[in-house]
This record gives C-alpha cells, structure tokens and sequence, in this order.
C-alpha cells in the first residue's frame, strides 16, 4: 500500500499564490507517475495536472496551463504542485494520486488509472 498525505491548503485570495505538498509513503515513490485532481462543492472530480515517474513530462488541464505547475521530489517523495493567479474557480478539495508504471497524456486524466488516492487537502479562494 502506498499512503499519500496532502498538505498546504488554505484560504488565500484571488490572484494569490499557493503551494500544495503530497507526501508519498510505503511504496517506492519513483515506480509512480502522480496526478492532481480536484473536486469542488457540487462538481464532479476533475484532472488538474499529472507527471510522469521520472518528472520529465507533465500534464495539465487546458484552464491551469500556465498558471499551475506540477513538480515532484523523487528523493524526498514529495509531490508538489504550484498554482499562480488563483481564480474563486479554483477553490475545491485537492487531492494526489498515484499510477503505477507510466501515464501518456490520455491516462494521466483518467480517474481510474490511478490505485492510491490522498484525504484531499481543502483551498479556498475569496475574491
């Protein structure tokens, strides 16, 4: 079993910036390619970002491209993700996830290709 602890959350304005942390246990982090999703109050989960084993490729949702980057620290098994000029749109619950093996830019949205899923960590935007 691999665990996945979600840190960072909080409420920030719009136009703010905030980073959020998953912290990766159990499992050797390098074996997995991770994703973002979210889900805001009413709203089905969504694909936020998503990155490969290596970190060298990186996916993102069309409206966070540009303004979100996903990153990953493979020797500290961090996971991160940074989001710039946050929108009230962007508030919801965030949550990592972990796929084993190596995602393409179709599997890397799909909720199901994902075996372990963080608690979700909340951010709030006030505008």
């Amino acid at each position: 079993q691999m665990q996945l602890v979600e840190s960072g959350g909080g409420l920030v304005q719009a136009g703010d910036s905030l980073r959020i942390s998953c912290a990766a246990s159990g499992r050797p982090f390098s074996d997995y390619s991770m994703g973002w999703f979210r889900r805001a109050p009413g709203k089905e989960r969504e694909f936020v970002a998503g990155i490969t084993w290596s970190g060298g490729t990186t996916y993102y949702e069309d409206s966070m491209k540009g303004r979100f980057t996903i990153s990953r620290d493979n020797a500290k098994n961090i996971l991160f993700l940074e989001m710039n000029s946050l929108k009230p749109e962007d508030a919801a619950v965030y949550y990592c996830a972990a796929a084993s093996g190596q995602t393409s830019a179709s599997t890397s949205r799909q909720i199901s290709r994902y075996q372990y899923w963080g608690q979700g960590t909340q951010v709030t935007v006030s505008s």
